[in-house]
């Protein structure tokens, strides 16, 4: 205990999780809150900052002393039927944010207006919160051994946790003390009133029971440490040889088998699933059997299970069926428990199970519910809601096939073909109407109607052939079996039907996500998703670092639009559930006073969206329906994460980039600049220097060379400040439409010194061409080009500046019969430092901006710039402008 503290707290940083320590013990009174409150004392001592949210004093002297010297937090009045309860004041302990917090009692139930049901959950959001917790927990109180404890004691424990908050602990101290030493303590009155102990020994504190429960405790205890030794070796190994399967049900005694299930994955160290067989039944399941069919669902989940629906009306095959697919090792199942007809035996699951499960091994859990009888009807209850149109129908069908049994009557057919003509109208019937009532009515139907028309004497129910009975009661009982097999097959049908839609709904739903172009389209199309499976609109909103929820709602209708104006609670529990990655609202423990179930749309590392999902006026979510929606939102949460890295990723490699930028240029410039200044300045030292006698052609000289350098610094920097001004995306161009004779003089007038030893001219075959452009910097980009021509021909060599209009651009060619560039060069000629015959920026002359430039400016006006050898030898420049007509009538 205090080595956990030295090596936590010694950091720089405190951990972002909180840790959780439990100190465990098999009965009350052991002294679980007197070891945590030595604990915390110890921890104080270190210098951890500890503060106690909630202790139960049980007015026990030794641990009331424990007390000072220790910061309580006050505790939160909650009024419950007139009585005021102390609470454990979840936000108080949140606001003040200890290093270290003691709270009792993880297993306690919270009155009714606090955040969370139960007291693991207030445990939970604090460790989320970054603060450690110490808390206390007796055996009894774990989900997966309440069946085994009860059984044992005879006394039911209603305050439970999770068997994952267990073991999910960073640490368990197992406090534990002789049963007779606890009786003892008993006996004083050091953990009870003397009234209440004496009534303790004689029921739960026996010493049988407490041998029991200690050697529970001992084993669980056990249990927790192998798991975590496993986790440090190959759990993927240990996972793959076992996989435990249970059936969630509405049977009274499906929560043991959930927890008899729980604990076998536990010892085995195993994958655990719940399948859910949905069957005809199952959907008109009302009242105590819908209730318990939710509260065995959320145990399953509690207890760590992996839930899993399938479709059909023969539970037995759809286990089997799924066991084989899905590698099951082994089946867990409960008793049945009804009584049996005297008339009727059928096949219980367990029988049915135990024949087509093949080698997969199967466990049979005792059922310790009273017996009870179960109720045969061959007719579902949806087959009670009368409906006349069905009825109309099956008196049509059964007078239609009547009708034709008098043509083949009259023709003189066989009884046989009369009787095929009922069974096929039983059979219409059972396609055409809804339950088996209908298809039963019309065999029936179908009897009396061949017996009264076709059979000796006609017209009477009387029958005079004694085989006429026999064919009765077989016609009867096939019309029935091919009534039962249409109905059916045609619920099958159904069935098939509404899963290949929620199939279909998973798949584009992942392949319209794919293609959202945003993340508010994202998650706009995942509550469209949902909204299309639950068959109500749904409220969405993504989750921004530094931003309010803004809330929209889908389907959008003038109907659907209040529900996107939130209270302030709503929003509340919305920012709950960003900030604790946890589902909260209606139908949940936590904040379930809200009118919406919120669900949080999560990724690897973040939340990355919120879901609401009405509640108030709506039927509660089926099981099937709620997986679907949490796979659908799940792959959402990957998708927007995804997208959100890919953002980051491009931002982090444009600025990877500009950073390589600035060094390339810095690099360059350092060189660069230092050749022309220290001409510069050296030059001027000669011509100040009065000792040294200079000609006048040698001064001349010296100032050509020092103009040379200046000129060559001022384009020097007039290029850096435009490349910058590109790079930062400030460079606006001040679009106009100029002839294109004007911009080529004014270039021309400004091209380097040296363009006297070369013969430049400008041939133009439309004096009024003109074309739209910024003039400041297309000037800039045809004296950069020409300067290079200058640069790399030799003198007297000659450089033609032409234009032309190319349909709706003007192209301006700058022409040189110097050596020309290679074919490798020109595939690199416009990369920023990049000089031809050279490849790198290391003189004065070869810094490789202005080309770049060019090419950035020419296609900021939408237009392209390109080379070209000159045949037969030399090197044409070329680059297009938007053309600008010119109104003659106006000029």
């Amino acid at each position: 205990m205090d080595n956990w503290y030295e090596s936590e707290y010694e950091k720089a940083d405190k951990p972002r999780q909180g840790r959780l320590k439990i100190f465990f013990g098999y009965a009350a009174g052991v002294g679980k809150t007197y070891a945590m409150l030595k604990a915390a004392h110890r921890a104080k001592d270190q210098g951890v900052d500890v503060a106690v949210g909630y202790v139960e004093k049980h007015t026990r002297p030794d641990t009331l002393a424990l007390l000072d010297g220790l910061e309580q937090l006050p505790t939160l009045k909650v009024e419950y039927k007139g009585i005021i309860l102390n609470e454990f004041d979840l936000d108080a302990a949140l606001k003040r944010h200890p290093q270290l917090l003691l709270v009792d009692e993880l297993a306690h139930s919270n009155a009714a207006g606090c955040r969370h049901a139960k007291r693991y959950q207030d445990v939970e959001e604090l460790l989320r919160a970054g603060i450690d917790v110490y808390t206390t927990v007796n055996v009894q109180h774990l989900e997966s051994l309440n069946d085994l404890v009860a059984s044992i004691t005879q006394v039911a424990v209603s305050e439970r946790i999770p068997d994952s908050v267990f073991d999910s602990a960073d640490q368990v101290e197992l406090v534990d003390i002789e049963p007779d030493d606890l009786i003892l303590r008993l006996q004083a009155g050091k953990v009870y009133q003397r009234n209440q102990a004496s009534r303790a020994l004689t029921h739960f504190f026996t010493r049988d029971n407490l041998v029991a429960l200690r050697e529970i405790a001992l084993r669980r205890t056990a249990d927790r440490l192998s798991r975590n030794a496993q986790r440090t070796g190959n759990e993927t190994a240990a996972k793959a040889g076992e996989h435990i399967l249970i059936c969630l049900s509405s049977s009274p005694s499906n929560a043991k088998v959930i927890r008899t299930a729980a604990r076998m994955a536990e010892a085995f160290h195993s994958s655990f699933t719940a399948l859910f067989v949905e069957t005809t039944e199952t959907k008109e399941l009302k009242g105590e059997n819908l209730k318990r069919l939710r509260g065995n669902l959320r145990l399953a989940e509690q207890l760590g299970a992996q839930i899993a629906t399938v479709y059909g009306d023969d539970p037995a095959v759809q286990i089997a069926e799924y066991a084989k697919i899905s590698g099951i090792t082994k089946i867990v199942l409960g008793r049945t428990n009804h009584k049996s007809t005297v008339f009727l035996k059928s096949k219980t699951l367990v029988d049915k199970l135990t024949k087509l499960a093949g080698d997969i091994d199967v466990y049979i859990i005792p059922d310790t519910q009273p017996l009870y009888k179960k109720k045969l009807s061959f007719i579902h209850i949806e087959d009670h809601k009368f409906r006349w149109t069905d009825l109309m129908k099956v008196v049509l069908i059964t007078a239609a096939a009547t009708g034709i049994s008098f043509c083949f009557y009259t023709l003189g057919l066989r009884e046989a073909n009369i009787i095929t003509v009922y069974i096929l109208g039983v059979l219409l019937t059972a396609i055409w109407t809804n339950g088996h009532l209908y298809g039963a009515l019309a065999s029936l139907l179908s009897v009396v109607s061949f017996n009264f028309f076709f059979t000796v004497p006609r017209f009477t129910l009387a029958a005079n052939d004694p085989d006429y009975p026999v064919t009765f009661l077989i016609m009867l009982v096939a019309s029935v079996i091919s009534s039962t097999l249409a109905t059916r097959v045609k619920k099958q049908a159904r069935q098939s039907a509404q899963k290949a839609y929620y199939m279909e709904l998973l798949i584009n739903s992942n392949q319209k996500l794919q293609q959202g172009r945003d993340e508010q389209e994202i998650i706009q199309i995942a509550a469209e998703q949902v909204s299309a499976l639950l068959d109500r609109p749904v409220l969405y909103a993504l989750a921004i670092k530094g931003q309010e929820l803004s809330f929209q709602v889908s389907p959008q209708s003038e109907a659907n639009k209040q529900l996107s104006t939130m209270t302030p609670e709503e929003k509340g529990v919305a920012d709950w559930v960003i900030k604790n990655n946890k589902h909260a609202g209606a139908t949940t423990n936590t904040l379930s006073h809200a009118h919406n179930l919120y669900l949080s749309v999560r990724g690897n590392q973040e939340v990355m969206g919120v879901i609401g999902i009405p509640a108030k006026y709506y039927q509660p979510l089926e099981v099937f329906e709620k997986n679907l929606m949490i796979s659908i939102l799940n792959e959402c949460g990957l998708i927007l994460e995804r997208r959100r890295l890919r953002d980051e990723k491009q931002k982090i490699a444009l600025e990877t980039q500009r950073e390589r930028l600035r060094s390339n240029l810095l690099r360059a410039i350092s060189h660069d600049l230092r050749t022309p200044l220290t001409s510069i300045s050296g030059n001027a030292g000669v011509l100040m220097e009065k000792s040294i006698a200079l000609t006048e052609e040698k001064k001349q000289e010296i100032y050509a060379s020092i103009y040379d350098d200046s000129m060559w610094l001022v384009d020097l920097t007039e290029n850096l400040l435009s490349i910058t001004r590109i790079e930062n995306g400030t460079m606006h161009l001040q679009m106009n439409a100029e002839l294109i004779d004007d911009v080529l003089r004014e270039a021309i007038a400004h091209v380097d010194r040296q363009a006297t030893r070369h013969h430049i001219q400008v041939n133009l075959e439309d004096d009024l061409l003109m074309a739209k452009m910024d003039a400041r910097l297309i000037v800039q980009v045809i004296i950069n080009i020409v300067n290079n021509a200058i640069k790399y021909t030799p003198e007297g060599s000659h450089i033609c500046i032409s234009a032309e209009k190319e349909d709706r651009m003007v192209c301006i060619h700058i022409a040189d019969d110097g050596p020309g560039i290679s074919d490798e060069a020109k595939v690199h000629l416009f990369d920023m430092f990049y000089t031809a015959g050279i490849g790198k920026a290391d003189s004065r002359r070869g810094l490789g901006l202005g080309l770049s430039l060019c090419q950035s400016i020419v296609e900021a006006h939408g237009g392209e710039i390109f080379v070209e050898n000159n045949e037969p030898h030399g090197a044409v420049f070329s680059f297009t402008l938007p053309l600008e007509e010119v109104n003659l009538d106006r000029v």
